[in-house]
């Protein structure tokens, strides 16, 4: 018989408001019936694992786009240790990303990705972000290893991913760039415009010709300018592109976060672009092959001082949206489950908690501390 649960005296955070005193019940890996009060005594099943969330909020699990690893491990070393740090977080979903590498390495490395994909379903698939960028706008990628695309390179690396292959990052002024955006389309893969020199206009032109997303934004490209408003405002008035960024505190400023999610309401996604030492702490570290230092909880390159990923996860992004950028927390929660959800064309699966869904759900408490978490019905807090 399928195991059940049901949690009550919720809270749900839903995209559009706060619901109080609801309840949902979970049948295997699928959320089974969703509703209010005391009706969870007379619907749910008898049997079934009851939790009393004691008024605690309630949303859906976390979906992190953009993430290099966790817990001391990156996802090309320990890519379960990275999982299981992120999962005690909230995010229950998860897209692994890589660095520049040479095309052999990512291919590798890619096919590595997608076998662990095809065994635990908390692993989304892969993103490259790289080698396809601007070297001027490169951060804490190994300018060796950067390249402009062609048509073998991107039939290689979309090859090894064997159909895993989440998106690609690409600086769509260089060489070869809008071949790259049309032919990763074809092939049904996200491409997201990043570290990236390119004006206005062609980030315009980029997004026309399939580009969906902006690689964390503000970092890796041109600021916001009154003369010049560059990749940021072109996405923003592309009104099907999506916008990563990191809410942290050091790589945007809160007012800035704040400012996005009011330019680009919907579309607005938060991101960890966390490395290794998210959730294991200070210390030395290495991102694709370049060492990193960690002090006081910022990852930089050792060599130079670019900020190299961050060691944020997901639930610290949320207070962080939150509590120092002043966003409603509906707002902020549909940006770590229903739009990244929607961007991954998988709504009829995950980021909202209703019957039919997956059941990935995090319990919150009032200073938005994760409390328990379930990914595919699975108890893992």
């Amino acid at each position: 018989m399928t195991s059940s649960t049901v949690i009550h005296s919720a809270r749900i955070v839903d995209p559009d408001a706060v619901r109080s005193d609801s309840w949902i019940e979970i049948r295997g890996s699928r959320v089974w019936a969703r509703g209010s009060g005391a009706s969870w005594r007379r619907d749910a099943s008898p049997d079934a694992v009851v939790v009393d969330a004691r008024g605690s909020l309630m949303c859906a699990g976390f979906i992190d786009l953009h993430c290099h690893g966790g817990g001391g491990a990156s996802v090309t070393t320990d890519i379960a240790t990275v999982l299981a740090t992120h999962v005690l977080h909230g995010t229950t979903r998860l897209v692994a990303s890589l660095v520049s590498a040479p095309i052999p390495e990512l291919c590798v490395q890619l096919a590595a990705l997608a076998r662990a994909t095809a065994g635990d379903a908390r692993l989304i698939g892969s993103h490259l972000e790289g080698p396809f960028l601007e070297p001027a706008y490169r951060g804490a990628h190994d300018p060796a290893a950067l390249q402009d695309a062609t048509g073998d390179t991107i039939d290689a690396l979309v090859d090894a991913a064997d159909g895993t292959l989440v998106q690609v990052t690409v600086a769509p002024e260089r060489p070869g760039g809008r071949e790259a955006i049309t032919a990763l389309r074809e092939r049904g893969v996200l491409v997201a415009v990043g570290h990236t020199a390119a004006d206005g206009r062609q980030t315009q032109e980029a997004l026309r010709s399939g580009a969906g997303l902006l690689t964390h934004a503000f970092n890796g490209m041109p600021g916001l300018h009154h003369r010049d408003p560059g990749p940021i405002m072109a996405a923003v008035n592309s009104l099907e592109c999506v916008l990563e960024v990191i809410s942290d505190g050091s790589h945007v400023h809160p007012d800035m976060v704040h400012l996005l999610f009011r330019l680009a309401p919907g579309r607005v996604i938060l991101v960890t672009d966390a490395m290794a030492a998210a959730g294991a702490g200070d210390g030395d570290y290495r991102l694709g092959s370049l060492d990193v230092c960690v002090r006081d909880g910022t990852a930089r390159l050792a060599s130079g001082d670019s900020i190299a990923g961050s060691t944020l996860t997901m639930d610290a992004a949320l207070r962080h949206t939150v509590q120092e950028c002043h966003i409603p927390l509906h707002e902020a929660v549909a940006a770590i489950t229903s739009t990244p959800a929607r961007t991954l064309g998988r709504t009829d699966e995950l980021g909202l908690l209703s019957p039919g869904r997956r059941a990935d759900a995090v319990l919150l408490g009032r200073d938005l501390a994760v409390e328990a978490v379930w990914a595919d019905g699975m108890r893992y807090r």
